[in-house]
């Protein structure tokens, strides 16, 4: 009986010292964030950018799974801030996701705000940006979360971890750029060019001196974490000569690809394994668009950064060859050879159960003028470029964040009668609709659905040829999904159903729905608050591709939406 006692204390102080030596494996790791104008040089000129502490891109946040992260942001601007950590699931913490006037009003000039929250269930690579106009261009930086420690990664340690974050770049302040657009009813100006890690590279003038480069050993394998930190352009990704395996999208692990070319729509992540296995020598990594719209101008460039194995002589960097800037098939045969990990640490199946069934259209559209005097819109017909989900183009509210709505219960500031379908069935996908002026049109409001706690949604988001045929990436803030499935035309759930992935779909924060097709996702609504799902081509948020999901409580304290901090800034 003694020896029975003694074996009961002895496994509950095991118990006991792992929850301490757990415990206390969690840290809080506190940055500071000083955020105002900052002159560079780029592409033969100087150029005033906004800036996290005099860098770009901002500092990389590293921290591991458990821990809490606090940042003190100091805005320093002449314009209002607020920062979103991208893909993070802030569960109970909305009050920290950061975009403006959904979670929280902005950090005004002058003004400081420190968010703070923990890093749960997630592993990988994130990053955080700005959440205003389009700051973000330089606003932005990694957030790379680690493991455990004990806890190893799904596969073998690499020799070193290397952010790549691909960027894009104006000869002008984007605040104004946006401005400019967004009065003209046209669209905004595009990129002069794309960058590696802040740097366009050797193809573009006056950049080869500071070109991004990489020294590597020979036999030694690296962990690329590529972030596409781009406003308005997905990219291909791809170095001379290498393979590359993919082992993480989005911080959600996925079986091991290999492929000799990398897809990132604005705002995913893709982790890949490099092995430098060729020659000594130097090789062009390289970015280039991937533009799915036909006859719209874009920025039609390529950045370079280099790779060179440690002792190779000086040469001349072999360059990859890339994909044409309109191979969709390339595209989607990547975005469709990605399945998750089942073995990963966070795997969890999709739900099989559904409550809610959403079936969204995306696309532009146009909405009225409203000029005054003799003054013309620039957009199509003489209107002004627009876009929607279901028809409803989402208009932020300015009096109160509508997370704050939410948890005070204030009326007026948004409704709840987003639709679960399109107002009017059409041929989505027709080209011969695109300026079809019976649905072409489209009304701003504030229009969000409402969601039970815990609820398992399941979202067909169908691209339409409204104005053009385009691939959109739509983000979700608070949760990732399930990618079931994804193709072309419009969806034929008779037909399409049969092609769900119910065994292993990829985990996402943001997918990029395929040009002229459809993409179904599923998640489960267990993180109560008010969480945006838009478009993350920043050329398209403004124009209203958006809309927020409102997740009611749940029946218990440790479900339910605590109280704001008491310095979450007012509007």
């Amino acid at each position: 009986m003694a020896m029975a006692h003694q074996q009961v204390f002895l496994f509950a102080c095991a118990i006991a010292l792992l929850a301490s030596s757990s415990m206390f494996s969690a840290e809080v790791i506190t940055h500071s964030f000083h955020v105002q104008n900052h002159t560079i040089s780029r592409l033969c000129g100087r150029q005033v950018i906004s800036a996290v502490n005099g860098n770009l891109p901002g500092p990389t946040l590293h921290v591991r799974e458990g821990d809490t992260l606090v940042v003190h942001v100091f805005n320093k601007l002449p314009y209002d801030l607020s920062i979103h950590w991208h893909g993070v699931f802030q569960l109970l913490s909305g009050w920290a996701d950061g975009p403006e006037f959904a979670t929280q009003c902005a950090i005004r000039p002058g003004n400081s705000y420190t968010y703070r929250f923990n890093l749960t269930a997630q592993e990988g690579t994130l990053w955080w940006h700005a959440h205003v106009s389009w700051l973000r261009a330089t606003v932005h930086g990694a957030l790379i979360i680690r493991p455990k420690r004990g806890r190893a990664y799904p596969f073998p340690k690499p020799y070193r971890e290397v952010p790549i974050l691909l960027g894009e770049w104006w000869n002008a302040n984007v605040v104004d750029v946006e401005k400019e657009g967004l009065a003209s009813g046209a669209a905004p100006n595009n990129s002069n060019a794309y960058t590696i890690n802040g740097q366009p590279g050797d193809l573009y003038p006056c950049s080869s001196s500071k070109t991004y480069k990489l020294i590597v050993k020979q036999g030694k394998t690296y962990l690329l974490r590529i972030i596409n930190a781009a406003l308005n352009n997905q990219l291909f990704f791809k170095i001379a000569n290498h393979n590359m395996k993919v082992v993480a999208v989005d911080a959600a692990y996925t079986n091991p690809y290999i492929t000799d070319v990398v897809v990132v729509a604005p705002g995913q992540t893709t982790d890949v394994l490099l092995t430098a296995n060729q020659a000594p020598s130097a090789y062009y990594m390289a970015a280039n668009p991937y533009v799915s719209v036909a006859g719209v101008p874009f920025d039609n460039t390529t950045t370079t950064g280099i790779i060179v194995y440690e002792g190779a002589k000086s040469s001349t960097p072999k360059m990859p060859i890339l994909p044409a800037f309109n191979d969709t098939p390339t595209a989607h045969k990547f975005f469709t050879n990605l399945t998750g990990l089942v073995t990963g640490p966070f795997w969890i199946p999709p739900p099989r159960q559904v409550d809610e069934h959403m079936f969204i259209t995306i696309g532009l559209g146009l909405l009225a003028c409203g000029k005054t005097g003799n003054a013309t819109c620039r957009g199509p017909n003489g209107q002004r470029f627009g876009a929607s989900m279901n028809n409803a183009s989402f208009q932020l509210p300015t009096k109160m964040s509508m997370l704050e709505a939410f948890f005070n219960n204030v009326k007026g500031i948004y409704t709840t009668d987003f639709p679960n379908q399109p107002p009017l069935k059409f041929d989505y996908t027709n080209p011969n609709n695109s300026f079809n002026p019976s649905i072409i049109m489209t009304t701003k409001s504030t229009k969000v659905k409402k969601l039970k706690y815990n609820a398992t949604v399941e979202i067909v988001m169908q691209n339409t040829a409204l104005i053009g045929v385009e691939n959109h990436p739509i983000h979700l803030h608070g949760f990732n999904f399930h990618v079931l499935a994804q193709g072309f035309d419009n969806y034929n759930p008779t037909i399409d159903k049969k092609k769900f992935n119910l065994f292993n779909p990829q985990e996402r924060n943001t997918i990029a729905v395929p040009v002229g097709g459809w993409a179904v996702v599923r998640f489960r609504a267990n993180n109560p608050g008010v969480w945006l799902m838009h478009c993350h081509l920043d050329v398209h948020l403004p124009w209203g591709l958006a809309t927020a999901f409102v997740v009611e409580n749940g029946p218990t304290p440790s479900t339910k939406l605590p109280p704001p901090p008491q310095d979450l800034p007012k509007c």
